[in-house]
């Protein structure tokens, strides 16, 4: 898992409250047995005038142009502001997947559903709650300036405005150290057990030495 530390980039302001997570990646495209390929899909029905499948061209498929992240101004923006409860509905962990597959590292609101914000922090991308004052502050912000950049500092837990403007956040501890490490789930348990992850497997091959064939098959 990419580390996070600190990351400044451009801005996509998604003026929508409740973004479920059917919206940020259909049910279709969960029919994949593999953890890459869904940000071509992201926000799909949004993005695109056609109904999307699996293992469609997208680079053929007609853009929505109405919507904001096909505007020419946000085209590589790493930073989706948003509105409050963004991530509820089924708890696929494919949404935070779709998201960072797109490009992005930090998602803003809020409030976000629970289990899409637990998600997102196992996988590497940095759920920011605000509080709902200061986001209708960074919409206007957005809106008004082309090429608006915030910084995001996982180490000092703060939101950085371009004017220096910075507006703290909470990151439950062990998951901003995960984080800023660089660590997944298995990451973590490889860490910190990987001496008895090693002397376990020692010991069994001892005990039962005819896992060595299975092993080199």
């Amino acid at each position: 898992m990419e580390k996070f530390t600190v990351h400044t980039g451009l801005v996509v302001p998604l003026d929508r409250s409740n973004v479920d997570t059917d919206a940020i990646i259909p049910k279709q495209f969960l029919k994949s047995i593999y953890r890459t390929g869904y940000g071509p899909n992201a926000f799909d029905e949004w993005r695109y005038l056609d109904k999307g499948e699996p293992g469609m061209d997208n680079s053929k498929r007609p853009l929505n142009p109405d919507f904001v992240l096909n505007f020419p101004r946000y085209q590589g923006a790493t930073i989706l502001l948003a509105r409050k409860n963004f991530g509820c509905g089924s708890s696929r962990e494919h949404a935070p997947w779709a998201l960072m597959q797109y490009g992005f590292r930090a998602v803003i609101a809020p409030s976000f559903a629970d289990i899409f914000y637990n998600n997102s922090l196992k996988n590497g991308l940095l759920p920011v709650v605000l509080p709902e004052l200061v986001i209708d502050r960074l919409f206007d912000a957005c809106n008004a300036n082309a090429g608006y950049k915030l910084t995001v500092d996982l180490d000092r837990q703060l939101v950085i405005e371009p004017d220096g403007t910075s507006t703290p956040f909470e990151v439950a501890a062990f998951r901003r150290w995960a984080l800023m490490n660089g660590y997944d789930d298995i990451g973590i348990t490889l860490s910190t057990r990987q001496d008895k992850i090693r002397a376990f497997e020692q010991q069994r091959l001892a005990q039962k030495p005819w896992l060595n064939a299975v092993l080199e098959k």
